[in-house]
């Protein structure tokens, strides 16, 4: 057993400023309409109501877009992607947010995925303020989205040695109880 095997592997601060700008670039042919209801979410003032249905709608665009912007990438580069998209979702699987957005285990993993695809802006957002998720807003395919796009170019999910899971409560300090 290595050395490597045994340590966590996190995402550089290099591989988070290339995902989150994917992202970005991902949203930005979209509707202007649609990247003002996105940025307005990280701002907008607790308790307001909030109508994410145009969002939902514009989410096949998005991950598209997402998707265009992988090609060409190699497995290594993917597998730095997924790492990042790994990390994120477990760092908001919290009790703290799983109590606005409710919903099963599931549902919990895709009200992350929902915040994480919305952008940088609304990830930090939630993350210091999880009153500022979304009941009922998800987004299940950006949840494994980059180790698919990897299966489907190499022929297995990549391997990113981070010792953790995105899956629902297994963020063993964010829940408390």
């Amino acid at each position: 057993m290595t050395i490597d095997s045994v340590r966590q592997r996190f995402p550089t601060a290099g591989h988070e400023q290339r995902f989150w700008a994917l992202l970005e670039a991902a949203w930005a042919p979209l509707s202007a309409e649609t990247n003002l209801a996105r940025r307005e979410l990280s701002i907008r003032p607790l308790g307001a109501e909030t109508d994410v249905e145009g969002l939902e709608e514009a989410l096949e665009g998005f991950l598209d877009n997402v998707a265009a912007g992988c090609r060409g990438l190699s497995g290594e580069e993917l597998t730095d992607l997924d790492r990042v998209l790994e990390r994120k979702l477990y760092d908001l699987d919290r009790e703290d947010i799983q109590a606005v957005t409710e919903g099963s285990d599931d549902g919990f993993l895709y009200a992350r995925g929902f915040v994480v695809a919305m952008g940088q802006a609304y990830y930090d957002a939630v993350a210091a303020e999880p009153r500022l998720a979304v009941l009922d807003a998800e987004c299940e395919d950006m949840c494994y989205f980059v180790a698919h796009l990897h299966q489907e170019q190499f022929g297995a999910f990549p391997a990113t040695g981070s010792g953790i899971s995105r899956e629902s409560c297994s963020n063993l300090s964010g829940w408390q109880h």
